[in-house]
């Protein structure tokens, strides 16, 4: 590590430890104009764990704290020059912020190495182009799920699509050890049995090979909520049916329910006036019997199969990527690692004429004047301060508000307020002009970098990213977290080399290289680009796929932060 000690802004009194620093020690480096390394020398007066941050100052009660140029936090005690920042003497705070625009001058990155550069996608009717090609199977409502598990069971392991059986083979290998030795005996052979866990490939063959599977969307929504939850998610599951990942859609519906089969019809009409996706509606209180529903199901959704298996790969344009920018597991070098790696993505992407989608408002406290300077004109900006201060106004209703926002997990790693954290994960959405804000669960439709409205809950917004067209999700993570889709490859992407030794079966891509100084962000976000690029033509297959994690979970317009 060239460096033990970072001021990510020349306005900052707050430096973060890149490495382990013990009291009395004294920072150092040789100034590094890039990285922004102090010239001065600090002699810290308590211990402080790399990611972590130290005071570059005295203060005094009252006084801002300030990172990534802006305020994050205010000294609750006095503060030494030195000493580490904690929950126990710094709380959330952050900057007011208006609907006026001040003039923002983007530089695009040169992206003349990408322009004639393609991926291998599915096309579609619309224009919309797929990494995948998936026929999903959704219910309208709770009631269905267990019909919803009965079709899964059925077309997984009969066509080839179900996961290897790798622990239900552990578990009949430990039930004849029980059968074969008596039960007090056998307890220790059990305790002492060492299964072997290989991840095999399932081998058995396809019948569909060029569907890459069926996913069913299970979830707990669809009555007994408001009619805004139900709407919503009607939208949201109109978003995956219109999704260019998805050739058509296979429907449960009970009858009753609060989510009508017209809401859903209409929400597709929204989004898709002219579709011409097969999308197959079975309503069980309209038919003869469950097993009838479910027998018209099977023998629809197979012919539809039949249909989907004719789509091949062809060249298409980077500017047909839509990317999903998301952060979990966040800590304390995930906004100078990983996330604006990510957002320098989302800076080639936007200059090629793609789209990257920016989520998590309760995580883009602090920063909002920023963003709304980037604004492109004066409806989007005042549609994403109207959608900010109406979420906060709903956490603050519930006694709750966006300072509750950082984990346990990220206060341990160093993110101690949510400015703080929200500082930093507002790299992933780089530095090009805002051209759209999104309230959930609208579609994304216009190039550039879109605003959208979700909690900072990983699968809520991951589910809602994926539901506004997002056909690649890059998910940059510091503590770690299995996080998939059903629909879109979920690319995870580690800040810390550390994390990767740890949990390589849920990583994709290192960032670390960032924080050691063997890389720099435009390297690395260049190196992810080449690695979103062999994802979405289907060269690649992400952890997340491969581990089957299919996270979907709607967002009930609540307080989820």
């Amino acid at each position: 590590m060239r460096h033990k000690v970072l001021q990510i802004d020349s306005r900052d009194n707050l430096l973060i430890a890149l490495a382990d620093m013990r009291a009395g020690e004294q920072t150092g480096e040789q100034a590094d104009a890039q990285a922004n390394i102090s010239r001065e020398l600090y002699v810290l007066v308590t211990d402080v764990p790399a990611k972590h941050k130290f005071a570059a100052k005295d203060f005094v009660v009252g006084d801002h704290v300030i990172m990534y140029g802006v305020v994050v936090g205010k000294a609750v005690v006095p503060i030494r020059r030195g000493e580490i920042i904690t929950t126990r003497n710094v709380r959330h705070d952050a900057s007011p912020f208006d609907a006026h625009r001040e003039p923002h001058k983007w530089i695009a990155p040169n992206v003349s190495r990408w322009k004639q550069r393609t991926f291998q996608g599915y096309h579609r009717a619309d224009g919309q182009v797929g990494t995948r090609n998936y026929w999903i199977v959704l219910p309208l409502v709770f009631c269905e799920n267990r019909n919803l598990a009965v079709l899964k069971q059925a077309f997984e392991e009969e066509l080839g699509f179900a996961a290897p059986q790798m622990f239900r083979r552990q578990v009949a290998e430990l039930a004849k050890l029980y059968h074969d030795g008596k039960k007090d005996s056998v307890r220790e052979s059990i305790r002492n049995y060492t299964f072997e866990k290989t991840r095999s490939p399932n081998t058995a063959p396809k019948l569909f090979p060029n569907v890459d599977g069926i996913r069913f969307l299970m979830h707990e929504g669809g009555c007994g909520g408001t009619r805004e939850d139900a709407n919503n998610l009607c939208g949201l599951l109109a978003g995956y049916i219109n999704h260019p990942n998805v050739a058509g859609a296979t429907v449960l519906s009970l009858g009753c329910q609060n989510a009508q089969i017209s809401i859903l019809q209409e929400q597709i009409r929204k989004r898709a006036p002219n579709n011409t996706k097969p999308v197959l509606i079975f309503e069980q209180q309209q038919s003869a019997s469950e097993a009838a529903m479910l027998s018209d199901a099977v023998r629809e959704t197979f012919l539809g199969l039949i249909d989907a298996d004719i789509a091949v790969r062809a060249p298409a344009p980077l500017s047909k990527l839509t990317i999903g920018l998301k952060c979990g597991g966040s800590d304390g070098f995930s906004g100078i690692s990983a996330n604006p790696a990510i957002g320098y993505v989302a800076d080639l992407l936007a200059a090629l004429g793609g789209r990257g989608i920016l989520s998590e408002f309760p995580e883009l406290c602090g920063v909002e004047q920023e963003l709304i300077n980037r604004c492109v004109d004066e409806n989007v900006s005042n549609r994403f301060v109207q959608l900010m201060r109406d979420y906060a106004a709903r956490a603050k209703a519930v006694r709750s508000g966006f300072e509750m926002n950082p984990s346990p997990g990220n206060i341990r790693d160093g993110l101690v307020t949510d400015a703080m954290k929200s500082a930093g994960a507002a790299k992933k959405g780089g530095t090009s002009p805002v051209t759209a804000v999104l309230d959930y669960p609208e579609y994304s439709s216009v190039p550039g970098l879109n605003l959208q409205c979700t909690p900072g809950n990983d699968v809520e917004c991951v589910t809602a990213q994926v539901g506004a067209g997002a056909n690649v999700v890059l998910f940059t993570t510091g503590l770690g977290t299995p996080t998939g889709n059903p629909v879109a490859p979920v690319v995870k992407l580690s800040t810390n080399s550390a994390l990767l030794q740890k949990m390589p079966d849920i990583i994709d891509v290192n960032t670390g290289g960032i924080i050691s100084g063997d890389s720099t962000i435009e390297q690395m976000g260049e190196s992810i680009l080449e690695f979103v690029i062999d994802v979405a033509s289907g060269s690649v297959r992400t952890k997340a796929e491969l581990g089957l994690q299919e996270d979907f979970i709607p967002w009930k317009r609540g307080v989820s932060l």
